[in-house]
């Protein structure tokens, strides 16, 4: 075991593990946050996506002591009253239905939208390709990522 301190939504924590921890266990049992989800434990799914200095992470093989000084924002800390543009454009398009790939399709379409405030459809479906949503709204989760731009300032 040893103790790492990880600025995780803004607020430092100090944890005691095991350096090879998975990211996503620290967060939900050491921390509590359990918005970021475990879905297949090989980095394949998304769910289990967080942001590392504002770079979409898969956190279930990032170890904690891979972090080190990096930044770590979760679905938490994207918007804590859920004001966040994708947060309210998920809402309006209806998009989850189950809901569990949902916090890491946010972080991504988050990612993506700083990088690129109007994406094309192509775009979207690159930035979103890996993620696993076994429900498939994949089609709502697109408009969803279109709104939120358009209430960003651009055109839908």
């Amino acid at each position: 075991m040893a103790e790492f301190t990880l600025v995780v939504n803004g607020q430092p924590h100090k944890v005691d593990v095991a350096g090879g921890t998975p990211l996503l266990w620290v967060l939900r049992d050491s921390l509590g946050l359990t918005g970021t989800k475990y879905g297949c434990g090989v980095a394949q799914c998304g769910a289990c996506t967080v942001h590392l200095d504002g770079e979409a992470t898969r956190s279930c093989l990032t170890s904690v002591e891979s972090v080190g000084a990096r930044k770590v924002t979760t679905i938490e800390g994207l918007s804590p009253d859920r004001s966040h543009p994708l947060q309210k454009a998920w809402v309006a398009e209806q998009v989850p239905q189950c809901g569990y790939c949902q916090s890491g399709m946010l972080m991504t379409a988050a990612q993506l939208l700083s990088q690129k405030p109007q994406p094309s459809d192509a775009d979207i479906d690159a930035s979103l390709g890996a993620h696993i949503c076994r429900c498939g709204t994949y089609q709502r989760i697109r408009s969803a990522v279109h709104r939120a731009a358009a209430d960003k300032g651009g055109a839908r």
